[in-house]
């Protein structure tokens, strides 16, 4: 390939990236506004069970042959998937989605810090620290305390789903693992889910609005990395992840009409660049 060819290459999978956050964000939007009708925990019923459909007709596991360990790894990253999304959705019940995306990075961003076992790795948790400073500080519009605890929570979760992601990865071929994984979140959510959406999520126009979420917020985004990732590095492609709570604010503000102040903003800013030093930096 030549530089030209590959430089092409690189910068379309770079906008790939970019257009799964959009899609990503854009769906947890769609989530916000029927939590009148669902309340959060319906919400992530309704998208967990249609991202397993989705997935379970895309990959089309083979069951048969399974091990005891990988049925495990399977259920634990299906935990994982399952409460951080039931922490996420609660978080963006409470405060803006900008706030809360930023938040949940900090998960994978501490997880990469501690990963590199080097001093010079928590410069970036500092700076996130003083961005998140920045943010509380600025109010970004309406912040409380259960919204911000449960970002955190997810974040945290986000971390344990990048662990458990990589064992099911090794264990499972294709996609198949993530959608024996959703099975489980799916599962996991059912009981939460119909105890606070009861019939509600068996009105049609909800059905559809949570297949359209599952849409944009699984399917859609991880296809689009799968693509991203056999045709850019992984430090690149993380550079771009960290970019994920400036696209929620900027998705917040306008289909939510989440807006947010300078200080707000300069908050996200600085969380996003330690995002990026961290995740781009290599692990021992």
């Amino acid at each position: 390939m030549t530089p030209t060819a590959r430089s092409g290459s690189t910068a379309g999978a770079a906008g790939l990236v970019v257009f799964g956050l959009f899609a990503q964000e854009i769906g947890a939007a769609v989530a916000v506004l029927v939590f009148p009708r669902t309340g959060p925990a319906g919400m992530v019923l309704l998208r967990l069970f249609f991202s397993a459909l989705f997935l379970m007709a895309l990959s089309r596991p083979t069951l048969r042959g399974i091990t005891r360990a990988n049925w495990i790894a399977a259920l634990l990253f299906g935990v994982s998937i399952g409460v951080m999304n039931l922490l996420f959705y609660a978080a963006l019940a409470s405060i803006p989605l900008g706030a809360a995306v930023t938040f949940e990075i900090l998960g994978p961003l501490v997880l990469s810090v501690v990963l590199a076992r080097r001093a010079a790795a928590w410069v970036w948790a500092l700076l996130a620290a003083v961005g998140v400073g920045m943010l509380g500080s600025g109010g970004f519009a309406h912040l409380t305390v259960p919204g911000v605890l449960f970002a955190l929570g997810a974040g945290a979760m986000w971390a344990a789903y990048i662990l458990a992601s990589r064992r099911v990865g090794a264990a499972f071929s294709g996609l198949q693992g993530l959608a024996i994984a959703m099975a489980f979140g799916t599962v996991l959510a059912l009981p939460i889910g119909i105890g606070q959406a009861g019939a509600a999520v068996l009105d049609p126009v909800v059905l559809a609005l949570g297949a359209l979420v599952a849409l944009f917020s699984s399917t859609v985004p991880y296809a689009v990395e799968l693509l991203a990732l056999r045709r850019m590095p992984a430090a690149a492609f993380s550079v771009l992840i960290a970019l994920a709570p400036a696209v929620a604010t900027l998705t917040g503000a306008v289909l939510l009409a989440q807006h947010v102040g300078w200080l707000e903003s300069a908050g996200v800013a600085l969380v996003v660049v330690a995002a990026m030093g961290a995740l781009r930096s290599p692990s021992r």
